[in-house]
């Protein structure tokens, strides 16, 4: 188990001032993979070095990738953030990040894990709210719940680092769940093959493929596993094509 498998993730971040921010929170509770995902911020930005304090070596070694499946392609686990909640996309798997935090250490003992941030003015859109196996909401004031990013970031890695200070003290390794990679292919599998059998049509294929995609994801299926899962998926193909040629 190790805070280095956790990375931050800043999707589309405006504000050079946040990724300093963000950088020095996170030296401060000890993470140092800092992912930018077509950032319109640059961490060269003055702004950004003067509110780094002591985390420029993070801004410095920030990975700096064109859009979100390439920040997520080896995570074995991930957890996005939502001031909104609600809705076929955001009301499923949504919790407080003291109760999403230990599953991301949790997973992180086995490879890299990241919690994701959407830009200043919008956060994730729902595609990108998809590929998340968890969505986490810090329960603000109704009256006023937006916060801003840095201050978001701040919220959850300190979360993040309570939840590994408790897991250090006895922590029992487990089987490697699959690749975040490995997982998506099954989704498509899945996918295709569910909707050969008509079990995902119309307006509400979707939502519950979302659904099933939370299920499965929520469980951190190990390779055996997704092998099984591909194995399903093959079976139904097969029994469709029989079907038709009935």
């Amino acid at each position: 188990m190790c805070l280095e498998n956790c990375r931050v993730v800043l999707v589309r971040p405006r504000i050079a001032a946040n990724l300093g921010a963000t950088a020095r929170v996170m030296r401060n509770m000890g993470l140092t993979q800092l992912v930018l995902v077509a950032p319109e911020a640059d961490p060269a930005d003055r702004q950004a070095r003067q509110l780094s304090t002591h985390g420029e070596e993070i801004l410095n070694r920030a990975c700096v990738v064109p859009d979100l499946g390439e920040a997520l392609a080896d995570c074995l686990f991930v957890a996005g953030t939502s001031a909104r909640v609600g809705g076929p996309y955001r009301r499923q798997n949504v919790a407080a990040p003291e109760v999403v935090m230990p599953r991301l250490i949790e997973c992180s003992e086995n490879g890299p894990t990241a919690l994701v941030f959407g830009p200043e003015p919008s956060g994730l859109t729902d595609e990108e709210v998809t590929r998340c196996h968890y969505l986490v909401h810090v329960p603000t004031d109704e009256a006023y719940p937006a916060l801003n990013l840095a201050q978001a970031v701040a919220i959850c890695v300190y979360e993040l680092r309570c939840a590994w200070l408790r897991r250090a003290r006895n922590s029992a390794r487990a089987e490697a769940p699959a690749a975040f990679a490995e997982q998506e292919r099954i989704y498509q599998s899945l996918q295709g093959a569910l909707e050969d059998i008509h079990f995902l049509y119309g307006e509400k294929a979707g939502p519950l493929m979302h659904a099933l995609r939370h299920l499965i994801g929520r469980a951190c299926p190990t390779k055996m596993e997704v092998d099984v899962l591909f194995g399903l998926a093959r079976q139904l193909r097969w029994y469709a094509e029989r079907r038709d040629l009935a």
